[in-house]
């Protein structure tokens, strides 16, 4: 039931202008979204490989509404990778970019499917000249088929394009069976959209048994599967089943989010595991962080205690 309100309260356009005007609630963002610009997402990523952590940075447009406003958010991308490249950050996918694809036009009344392609095509070039990789988002169901069709068709060209899998979804495990081939790089999730039982699994438990089917999926395919968890029971579930598939160190990461459990996020990082931090920044932050905290309620009370903490 909480899930299902928090869902609904991300797409409440009066809550959202009440909300993001509270200050005192700013300041508690700055925790979880690195700050409105691309000085901002760089500056973060600095800290946060030097702290031994791998990075994926997100940049917030959830509205695009237009085949200009697709073009600006694409140009954004292009620049942030740019930069990344010119300090040094993205060698060798150290710092990598995530891109929703209704960001980059997917939700387009014309030619939707076509405009994000050719955007995220844009993006793809300019993270191969800087050395690094790209990652597309999985936003709700109806986006999900022409999402892996714009992966399998850019992977011609960019064969290191990853894609996200949501484990809620009843779908998922034949998905993570077709995608667990040579080269594929999958970060399985557990998602954070509402959907129908006959769609997605509706209980928790559910979601996590997906999870874990969907997880040996991946660590005994030829892919690169890339964890995207907080769970502590997942976690070990994960480095469990990396050890019986005979998984090195290099053969997997985990995905953590930025402001959530830094500490054990530098915790596996210093026991030799790949952990990468995705880092959100932009001023379209507001469904970002509600869809969050309906992931797991355990991010709601981190949330919540985070705003006594301020008084």
């Amino acid at each position: 039931m909480l899930r299902h309100l928090l869902l609904a309260a991300s797409d409440s356009a009066r809550l959202r202008e009440l909300l993001t005007a509270a200050p005192q609630l700013r300041r508690v963002v700055s925790r979880y979204v690195a700050g409105e610009d691309a000085a901002a997402a760089v500056a973060a990523a600095r800290r946060l490989l030097a702290d031994g952590l791998l990075v994926s940075l997100d940049y917030l447009a959830e509205e695009t509404a237009t085949q200009v406003q697709a073009a600006t958010v694409t140009d954004e991308y292009v620049v942030l990778l740019r930069r990344l490249a010119a300090e040094g950050l993205a060698t060798g996918g150290a710092a990598e970019v995530s891109v929703k694809p209704t960001a980059v036009g997917l939700g387009l009344a014309e030619h939707g499917e076509k405009t994000a392609t050719e955007n995220i095509a844009r993006i793809c070039a300019a993270a191969r000249q800087a050395g690094t990789t790209v990652t597309l988002d999985m936003e709700e169901r109806g986006r999900v088929e022409p999402t892996l069709r714009i992966a399998r068709e850019l992977r011609a060209d960019f064969p290191w394009l990853g894609c996200v899998i949501q484990a809620q979804l009843r779908r998922s495990e034949a998905d993570c069976g077709a995608l667990a081939r040579p080269g594929s790089r999958v970060r399985l999730c557990k998602g954070a959209y509402d959907a129908p039982e006959d769609v997605a699994f509706p209980a928790r438990h559910e979601v996590d048994r997906s999870f874990a089917r969907c997880l040996r999926v991946l660590m005994t395919g030829r892919g690169y599967p890339m964890i995207g968890t907080h769970d502590p029971r997942l976690l070990r579930i994960a480095a469990a089943q990396a050890e019986l598939s005979g998984r090195g160190a290099g053969g997997f990461e985990y995905q953590m989010l930025y402001g959530v459990r830094p500490a054990e996020q530098r915790r596996l990082a210093a026991t030799g595991a790949q952990v990468r931090v995705y880092v959100p920044y932009g001023s379209d932050w507001y469904r970002y962080l509600v869809r969050r905290l309906a992931e797991r309620p355990a991010n709601l009370a981190f949330f919540l205690r985070s705003l006594v903490s301020l008084r």
